[in-house]
């Protein structure tokens, strides 16, 4: 073989596993790179593919959670929510609603509705609005106290207002107690290696059976950067406390 015939292959190696999670691969010639008929060729991966098999979990859980998931907008800015029950309640952060009373809800298709102020809860950093004029599909909550470090988990929300966006990262920690400012400390708290931008928080963190297992809250910054978000540090509220502190606020009402 070639010293040129081996190259080819061995490049052709490296693009297949780069791009293993895609739906394509770039196909390397191995003859003369006249022949154009041979290079940068789009050949699709065999439907049986084990690359299709693993993301198909993914696929599903999006699917599945994300018409659950609203984009929540006040006057100051916006932030993530999640369909808590049948009746047009969301569940968000305190911070997401700030002090406003009224708002706009964008659900996952576009449509747009107000909403108001059920409760607050500031020292757990918990928000419930409510609906007008929609009921969208609530989404189904997880028992958190059965998780484990290294469990997968997605992140679904709207960060920089890009509606439905996704990331993806696993457990990395749980019973974190985390300073949030203004005197309140969440605790427990999930650690999670998904990224969590502005704009997620009030949003879902969900496992592999399309559960919510937290709201992602916040994520961690580095003093030695000047306070720069540090990559791969996210917190969420527990699904326990969401669920226990939204019905809390709803009966009040």
């Amino acid at each position: 073989m070639t010293s040129s015939a081996l190259l080819s292959r061995l490049v052709a190696v490296v693009l297949l596993a780069l791009v293993a999670g895609g739906a394509f691969v770039l196909v390397i010639g191995a003859g003369d790179r006249g022949d154009k008929a041979d290079a940068g060729v789009a050949a699709p991966l065999a439907s049986g593919t084990p690359f299709g098999n693993h993301q198909e979990p993914f696929v599903h859980v999006v699917q599945t959670v994300s018409s659950s998931v609203v984009e929540v907008r006040t006057a100051e800015g916006l932030g993530s929510g999640i369909v808590f029950d049948g009746g047009g309640d969301i569940v968000t952060n305190a911070h997401v609603v700030g002090d406003a009373h009224s708002f706009v809800v964008t659900l996952a298709g576009g449509d747009q509705h107000p909403a108001t102020l059920v409760g607050a809860d500031r020292t757990h950093d918990l928000a419930v609005v409510r609906l007008v004029g929609a009921r969208p599909k609530p989404a189904a909550f997880d028992d958190s106290s059965r998780l484990q470090v290294g469990d997968l988990v997605l992140a679904i929300g709207n960060p920089l207002g890009l509606r439905s966006s996704v990331t993806q990262g696993i457990v990395s920690s749980l019973g974190r107690a985390v300073e949030e400012g203004g005197g309140v400390t969440l605790a427990p708290v999930i650690q999670t290696s998904a990224a969590i931008n502005p704009g997620n928080s009030g949003g879902a963190l969900v496992d592999l059976s399309g559960r919510v297992v937290g709201i992602p809250t916040l994520a961690a910054t580095d003093p030695e950067f000047a306070d720069a978000q540090a990559p791969g540090i996210g917190f969420a509220i527990p699904s326990n406390t969401v669920e226990r502190v939204a019905t809390a606020l709803i009966a009040g009402t």
